[in-house]
């Protein structure tokens, strides 16, 4: 078995809007605050989804000059070895690492056919 998807986001120029929207369709609830990095959203704009029936991390952020995007972030070992394997195979590093060390660490890259795919985990 490969590597799990361990979160997912939804970005806009409106993180609020967003958040009733999704709140509305799905009855999800979120926990607003910030978020790893502020090349994702907004400091205090985003909100992780929360509650008891949730069975994989996300959330919904960005804010003005954000463009809307639903990325998806895999767990790896060390994000520096994983953004040089994307880049090794053909993909393009958009971001990272960024975050705390010891924390959590993230970084953003493109595949071959440009589609935005996150990794997340240690430095």
């Amino acid at each position: 078995m490969g590597l799990p998807v361990v979160h997912f986001e939804i970005i806009g120029s409106d993180p609020e809007g967003l958040q009733r929207y999704y709140g509305d369709l799905f009855g999800w609830t979120f926990e607003v605050g910030d978020t790893v990095s502020e090349n994702v959203s907004q400091p205090g704009r985003y909100g992780f989804v929360s509650g008891e029936t949730v069975q994989i991390n996300g959330g919904i952020g960005g804010g003005d000059g954000f463009r809307p995007s639903v990325l998806f972030y895999v767990g790896v070992d060390d994000v520096e070895a994983a953004l040089k394997r994307a880049e090794k195979l053909g993909g393009t590093r958009r971001m990272g690492p960024e975050g705390r060390a010891g924390a959590l660490v993230v970084g953003h890259f493109t595949d071959p056919e440009g589609n935005l795919v996150g990794v997340a985990g240690s430095a």
